[in-house]
């Protein structure tokens, strides 16, 4: 039975849907579609949503929209998956931005993080996935977990934890998690170890709410290594999108934040805690990067609705000594997100009261750049190879 959300009799509150935004005009379609489904639950409370970057409306075009319609506490819920930079920095301080110069009220949510639900949802896309192949007993079969891949260590570990929920929930014979930037191990490496186990079949799911570049990527980094080993029977299963189990999460998630009950995980955040290895990254200011290309919406000429990655089929920066330049990011969902090393400055960091900081911004080096199974090795290599093949 489908989950609603009725709010009092004379309300004033309203649901900011924040999501990241993307060239991908199939992702961005995906989001709206979304977000019109929840409009749909949540009965009497105004619903509007925006984007940080490449897509309108923006998240302030959202918040003006409910304040147009009398709203006068926003209840702001990330699109997000788990909280990493997006959801700890960059949402909160346009949040935070907006509610200082109105004096609007707003709640900020928690993203949707490790939930059954989610579990659940994505337990039905490998299902899916699982009924169009071929008859491998599960013992026989490897689940490979894509997650997006950041600088924040407390989310990578949470998309490690969603592989487990899964492998044990199926029973399958063994499961890892590769990442599709930043940190490691890549795809196509984490691919190329995990053939040697000898499963007969492994099922590749990317950990994604939408399409985009990035899931384009995964597919096309599987079909390479597919394709050096015939004898294994690879499978890729479909993203989360808009299964009914994450519409429910994100009414959780609403339900959280009317309640008062909205509390992320703080003792493994990097911003609070001396975590191994990103102990230098405690108290670093809370700021957004995202304003340059903040409601940018020129779409990709070489795709259509869904992007190949045609520009960059290897999910490798072409190096800027080969002629071009950043005005390609249109192409891969601006990549300084997927494969640069960002981390964001983080100060008090207080994810529910907004209270406003400094929009300083920089850039903490992530520590294990230079990983021979992550994103900056393998640019080195891609440089290398170009060179070489150019003088030949």
């Amino acid at each position: 039975m489908t989950q609603q959300i009725v709010a009092p009799a004379a309300t004033k509150h309203g649901v900011l849907i924040c999501g990241h935004g993307s060239r991908n005009r199939l992702a961005v379609a995906e989001f709206e579609g979304l977000a019109n489904g929840l409009k749909e639950r949540l009965t009497g409370l105004p619903v509007e949503y925006g984007f940080l970057e490449f897509a309108r409306p923006i998240l302030r075009d959202g918040l003006d929209k409910l304040r147009e319609q009398g709203v006068v506490k926003v209840l702001a819920v990330p699109a997000m998956l788990f909280a990493a930079g997006h959801a700890k920095n960059d949402i909160p301080s346009v949040l935070n931005t907006y509610s200082a110069e109105t004096g609007l009220e707003i709640d900020y949510g928690r993203e949707l993080g490790v939930d059954r639900l989610m579990i659940a949802a994505a337990g039905a896309r490998i299902q899916e996935a699982l009924n169009k192949t071929s008859r491998v007993d599960l013992c026989d079969t490897m689940l490979v977990v894509v997650g997006r891949g950041s600088s924040d260590p407390d989310a990578n570990s949470n998309v490690a934890k969603v592989t487990r929920m899964l492998v044990e929930g199926f029973g399958f014979g063994w499961g890892e998690t590769v990442y599709s930037g930043v940190t490691f191990p890549l795809v196509e490496p984490g691919l190329r170890h995990v053939v040697k186990l000898g499963f007969k079949r492994i099922i590749v799911f990317p950990y994604f709410l939408f399409s985009g570049v990035l899931v384009s990527r995964i597919r096309q980094h599987t079909e390479r290594v597919a394709d050096d080993h015939p004898e294994i029977d690879f499978v890729n299963a479909s993203y989360l999108g808009d299964h009914s189990f994450v519409l429910d999460t994100f009414l959780e998630r609403v339900q959280e934040v009317m309640g008062g009950e909205a509390a992320m995980n703080c003792s493994l955040c990097k911003y609070r805690a001396q975590v191994l290895g990103f102990e230098q990254e405690v108290g670093l200011d809370q700021s957004s990067h995202h304003h340059h290309v903040e409601g940018l919406t020129e779409a990709c000429a070489l795709c259509e609705r869904e992007c190949t990655g045609v520009c960059q089929p290897d999910g490798i920066p072409i190096p800027l000594s080969s002629g071009h330049h950043h005005d390609h990011d249109h192409c891969h969902e601006h990549d300084l997100h997927s494969q640069e090393q960002h981390s964001h400055e983080h100060h008090s960091h207080e994810h529910h009261s907004h209270e406003h900081h400094s929009h300083e911004h920089g850039h903490h080096p992530y520590p294990h750049a230079d990983h021979p199974l992550g994103p900056t090795t393998l640019r080195r290599l891609a440089a290398k190879q170009e060179a070489t093949e150019s003088q030949i």
